[in-house]
């Protein structure tokens, strides 16, 4: 039996959340009253799955741990027009959803990132923000400067932003793939400032600021040989060559000089430094040729379902050609 297509869908990925789940659900239920909560459990050993129960959510599971597993299950399994996805651990507001629905179904934008605002430094704490400013700063060099808080949890997406998005990470870095994958097909998005709180009692961060903020580093590195390939690969010719030139450079006078090299296995290093860099350049011009054809599948695949539109009873409006 296929699955029921709505107006709009709250999809919740969680983890032994059983302090925070309740408010999440009946929050997120007040705020946008007939939009079915889809909470997604990734292997709780507490009350979580009950506690979503009762207070109203679909619950699901995903065996395969991490928080991008259970995005690209929940992409993948609900049929909706609008997609609210925010974290379960009760740190964002419920009560602005409505707006960031609006929003995007107002000006037909494809992603409205939730960017958190709050006094409380438990909440937010220094190392997160640091982390997330360079985090965001290093995207914005790289893919476009056109978000504040990257790796906000809290974010509303257009069908065919869900539809088109390959969702190939794991773990917390998903939000970084999300951001990346707007930014790369120039969707049309937005940020709007929003409340960020403190967890409830009881509940606790899975996030490690060392480990998971290396994971995020190492995906945007990734994304960036991915998807600027002649830039990641002309950076790494360019170092190599200028390593090579600064080797060089002390053998240039005795050969000018004596017409001899001296110190023949610097020369060697030098001249396979030179070649490596060659041939990274030339991996970056056919790698750009590559990455330009598969922006523009991913375009077409995104081009295949309607933009966001306000309209009464919010009916399907999967097609190409508009009617």
């Amino acid at each position: 039996m296929s699955e029921t297509l709505h107006p709009v869908a709250i999809l919740v990925p969680c983890l032994n959340e059983e302090a925070a789940i309740e408010a999440v659900v009946r929050g997120f239920r007040a705020a946008l009253p007939g939009a079915p909560v889809y909470v997604y459990d990734n292997g709780s050993t507490d009350r979580t799955v009950e506690r979503a129960r009762a207070a109203g959510a679909v619950v699901r599971t995903e065996p395969l741990r991490g928080k991008g597993n259970v995005v690209r299950r929940m992409f993948a399994d609900v049929e909706a027009e609008v997609y609210v996805l925010v974290d379960g651990d009760d740190t964002y507001d419920a009560a602005a959803a409505p707006r960031l629905v609006a929003k995007l179904e107002d000006e037909q934008l494809d992603m409205v990132c939730a960017a958190r605002v709050t006094d409380a430094v438990a909440a937010y704490r220094p190392g997160h923000r640091f982390g997330n400013a360079l985090l965001t700063g290093l995207v914005a060099r790289i893919f476009g400067n056109r978000f504040r808080d990257i790796l906000s949890g809290y974010r509303v997406f257009s069908r065919r932003f869900v539809k088109s998005f390959p969702a190939l990470s794991a773990g917390f870095e998903i939000e970084t793939e999300l951001t990346v994958h707007a930014l790369e097909l120039r969707m049309p998005v937005a940020e709007v400032d929003t409340a960020y709180r403190e967890r409830p009692a009881g509940s606790a961060s899975k996030l490690n600021t060392w480990r998971d903020g290396v994971r995020i580093l190492r995906t945007i590195l990734a994304l960036a040989r991915e998807e600027r390939p002649l830039l990641f690969f002309s950076v790494a010719s360019a170092l190599l060559t200028t390593l090579a030139l600064a080797l060089a450079a002390p053998l240039v006078p005795t050969y000018l000089e004596t017409g001899l090299v001296p110190r023949m296995p610097t020369a060697l290093l030098s001249t396979g430094l030179v070649i490596l860099a060659s041939l990274s350049l030339a991996c970056g011009l056919v790698l750009d040729t590559v990455t330009r054809g598969r922006r523009e599948l991913k375009r077409l695949q995104y081009l295949r379902w309607r933009a966001p539109e306000r309209a009464a009873g919010h009916g399907a409006r999967r097609g190409g050609a508009a009617a």
